[in-house]
Parts: C-alpha cells; sequence; structure tokens
C-alpha cells in the first residue's frame, strides 16, 4: 500500500479545530477556492455548475482469533473510495490519516489509489480523515472524523474471524463554480455526476493536473475487500424502502383480520395490544429506511 509518514506542508496541515463531523449534513462543499498556481485560462471557472463527488469512508476490522493478544487483537483497514468503488484518482490527490498518537509516526499521507491503510491493534479510536485535491479542483481540503469500531454489536452475535465489522459512512463532495479543465477532465469519469450542460456549450481539450498521479491505473473493481463493502447505489436503497414499506402493509392487513374477528367491540386490553402492535410496527419501517439511507 502506497503511503509515506511525512507531516503534512503546513498550507495542507491538518486542523482539528476545521474538522467537519461525519453526523453533519451529507453534502460537504470545501470552504473555498483560490487560483494560486492555475493559469488563468485554464482556470475560467463556470457559473450555476455543480459538480458532486460521492465517496464513502469508513473501517473494516477483522478479529484474529487465536492469532489475537493483548497488543493486537485485530486487524483493520481504514479508508475513503468511490460509493460503487471507482477510483478517486481523477480528483483526490492524497488523503491523510491521524491516527492514535501510541502509533508510530501517527500521520500517515497516502498518495495514490486505493486511499486506505491498515494497521493492527487492540483499541477503538477516533481517526481524523483528511482529503487534498488536484490543483485544478480545488486549493483546500476537506476534514472529516470516524470512530474505529473493532467489536460487533450484541444482535451481530459474537465476533469472528470470517465476517468483519464494518462501519461506513456515505458523503457527497460538491463543487460548486469547478473550472473549465477540472470539468473537461472529469466529464465522463463513472466518479463523479456532472451536470447536463447547455447545447452547444463547448468544453477545451482537458488538461492532466500539474499533480495527476501518472501511475498505472488503479483497479478499483478487483480490491480485496470488495466483498464486504456496503452498497450505496439508490437503486438498492429504494428495493430496501420498498420491502419494508410491504412488511408494515401487510403488518397492517394482518392486524385488521384479527380486529374483524373479534366478537364485539374489542375488549380494552385488546384494544392497547392492537395500537401497541401498530406503534411498534411503524418504528421498524422507521428503522428499515434508516438502514437503507
Amino acid at each position: 500500500m502506497p503511503h509515506t509518514t511525512t507531516p503534512l506542508p503546513s498550507k495542507t496541515s491538518i486542523q482539528l479545530e476545521d474538522v467537519e463531523s461525519a453526523a453533519k449534513p451529507q453534502r460537504i462543499i470545501p470552504t473555498d477556492y483560490t487560483d494560486n498556481n492555475i493559469n488563468q485560462d485554464e482556470n475560467k471557472r463556470l457559473k450555476d455548475v455543480e459538480i458532486s463527488v460521492p465517496v464513502v469512508y469508513g473501517t473494516m476490522a477483522f478479529y484474529l482469533g487465536k492469532k489475537a493478544n493483548e497488543l493486537q487483537s485485530h486487524k483493520w483497514t481504514v479508508y475513503v473510495r468511490g460509493a460503487t468503488n471507482e477510483d478517486l484518482g481523477v480528483v483526490i490527490k492524497q488523503v491523510v490519516f491521524q491516527l492514535h498518537p501510541s502509533f508510530d509516526n501517527p500521520i500517515r499521507v497516502v498518495e495514490s489509489p486505493p486511499f486506505e491503510l491498515s494497521e493492527c491493534g487492540w483499541g477503538e479510536f477516533e481517526i481524523c480523515i483528511s482529503i487534498l485535491f488536484h490543483d485544478d479542483v480545488c486549493d483546500k481540503h476537506v476534514d472529516l472524523f470516524h470512530l474505529l469500531k473493532l467489536y460487533p454489536d450484541a444482535e451481530s452475535g459474537p465476533q469472528s474471524t470470517k465476517k468483519p465489522v464494518v462501519v461506513e459512512t456515505y458523503n457527497e463532495i460538491v463543487f460548486p463554480d469547478p473550472s473549465e479543465n477540472f470539468l473537461a477532465r472529469v466529464l465522463n469519469h463513472p466518479a463523479v455526476y456532472v451536470p447536463r450542460l447547455p447545447a452547444g456549450f463547448n468544453l477545451p481539450a482537458p488538461v492532466p493536473s500539474p499533480n495527476m498521479n501518472v501511475k498505472g491505473k488503479y483497479d478499483a473493481k478487483n480490491h480485496p475487500l470488495n466483498h464486504w463493502f456496503i452498497n450505496f447505489s439508490e437503486a438498492d436503497e429504494l428495493l430496501k424502502l420498498a420491502s419494508a414499506r410491504q412488511q408494515v402493509q401487510a403488518h397492517i392487513l394482518k392486524l385488521r383480520r384479527q380486529l374483524s374477528m373479534l366478537d364485539g367491540p374489542p375488549q380494552p386490553s385488546k384494544l392497547a395490544y392492537e395500537v401497541l402492535a401498530t406503534v411498534a410496527s411503524l418504528v421498524d419501517f422507521r428503522r428499515l429506511i434508516s438502514s437503507a439511507s
């Protein structure tokens, strides 16, 4: 895995007071833009145009089983990836992971995809993830927090060496008024959502960013952790919502049939039970929607 352990230069150093929590809205806009180091012709801004890049960041932890000891009970990976695991190198220049101070060289810089870092340990802690972009994209960075989780929830059963603990968050990084060069470079890239442009609108020929990684293309589809990544596609979410809605409707019909079979008006105790059952079904429905979003 390509990474260095050199600190960030002052221009892009991690500022903890500027970190945007993952609990905030899912659309992230870097704070501002400047034209430093970019030719003015190449940096012509397109007004009222917005480019969005869906990203997922999270951790995946594997229990070491018989190999576990007091200091190393799990092997885990922290990462930033495309929503359906596309190569984000077209937009992201590097990702910086700030680990717990107990790790050697806790600030790790990953300069090419896959933007991930693997370690072994025994404790859970909060990881600061700083995303930096190519020169023609934005000279600001986006900072996020993610809590490393090693142990499964009680309802998930005991920890296993075969099934990892996966915690991921979906966000969209939004770039308003992008440069012409940036738009031309990512126009047909699967990792980027580009709006429909006006008829007859002509973009210049794409020019690689000066700091674009020119190494071999990253084959995201063959990532070894692909099997465990959470599916954040809209189609999958719609299927989950439809399934949840069908479950609630079936439960309501069942309750109606039970009420119709009662002799006379329902007794207070039975009526209270049916009301509670209906409320419980609605609560379950909300949980299903939350898990699908």
